[in-house]
């Protein structure tokens, strides 16, 4: 076997533990708010999730194109399989930081993080590789800044809409419980669209720099399989500590208010994948959650919890660039 397939492999590997941990890490977005408002049971929530994320995954290919040629453009051979292996690992060590205390960063930003951080550090060595400053730009930075916004002002005036439809007596909880069981399940088929794609991307990025695919942007069928699955098993096995933290310590929510959340978010992730922007669904449904909860009264929003998770989106993409660079520093001697 030779050096580059072996390297190859590697990187397919801890492409697949960041999905794993992808889907663990973000199971809270799709059933937080539905486990709250008691609309699921937390393991019908994640078996939902899971089947979810399965048929998304399969729905995301424009997003995979974006992440296979519009971050990075890594050189062939063993040296840019290198980068990729370092940035990958850059995206799931962060991930586990911040599931560790509960905070629900955006694994999106965490990967492109990693993989900014060590292709700087790959050109700080020598290595011809290139960051595609114009593609961040206008297929990260803007969405990342423009999705959560929309997301708050969406779940507001929604919820606006259903206060005003029940102006005469309050919404049924048992009829939107019974909603919530579809909007949830949007949520789960809209985060696999998003999340399970940003992996196809990467390994097809991996099997054209090691010299094994002829395209960046052709997506072999394996691949779909093997990053759904993997998703789908990471998010059945649950992310307890961030579902804690967005289904109850943000707001408490009514199932009203979680419908809205939940329809609000899978909107967007629905119409960004179609448009090819991987944007994070951490931060589709947390805005859109304060947005629906500020309806009520700004005081009924945990600002102070919400403050928290604003500063791990701050710092995920700097952070998880960080650790890549140190990754690739010691990984550049075996690659």
């Amino acid at each position: 076997m030779s050096a580059q397939l072996v390297a190859v492999l590697a990187v397919i590997t801890v492409a697949l533990v960041f999905d794993y941990t992808n889907g663990f890490h973000d199971a809270a977005n799709a059933i937080a708010t539905s486990v709250s408002t008691r609309a699921l049971t937390p393991r019908v929530g994640l078996t939902m999730a899971a089947l979810g994320n399965f048929i998304g995954a399969h729905l995301g290919g424009h997003v995979a194109k974006t992440v296979g040629s519009g971050i990075i453009d890594p050189p062939t051979g063993l040296n840019g399989l290198g980068i990729v292996f370092s940035g990958v690992l850059g995206a799931i060590a962060w991930n586990l930081i911040t599931w560790y205390f509960g905070l629900p960063s955006s694994s999106s930003h965490s990967l492109f993080g990693g993989l900014v951080g060590a292709s700087l550090c790959a050109v700080w060595l020598g290595v011809d590789a290139e960051v595609l400053w114009s593609g961040i730009l206008e297929k990260v930075v803007v969405p990342m800044v423009a999705s959560p916004l929309i997301g708050f002002v969406l779940g507001g005036l929604l919820m606006i809409a259903i206060m005003w439809a029940f102006r005469h007596g309050p919404p049924r909880s048992q009829g939107f419980r019974r909603a919530q069981t579809v909007s949830a399940a949007a949520m789960a088929v809209g985060h696999g669209m998003q999340d399970a794609a940003k992996t196809m991307g990467i390994i097809v990025l991996a099997l054209y720099t090691g010299g094994y695919h002829s395209s960046k942007t052709d997506i072999p069928e394996w691949v779909f399989l093997a990053c759904s699955t993997v998703l789908a098993l990471g998010t059945y096995s649950g992310g307890w500590r961030i579902i804690r933290t967005l289904g109850r310590k943000v707001i408490d929510l009514d199932p009203a208010q979680g419908f809205a959340a939940e329809t609000v978010a899978a909107g967007v992730l629905f119409t960004t994948s179609q448009l090819g922007l991987p944007i994070s669904t951490t931060h589709s449904i947390t805005s859109a959650i304060m947005g629906v909860g500020a309806t009520k009264r700004l005081s009924a929003v945990r600002w102070q919890v919400a403050g928290n998770i604003l500063i791990a989106w701050v710092l995920t993409f700097p952070a998880a660039a960080v650790i890549a660079m140190l990754a690739y520093l010691v990984a550049h001697f075996a690659f």
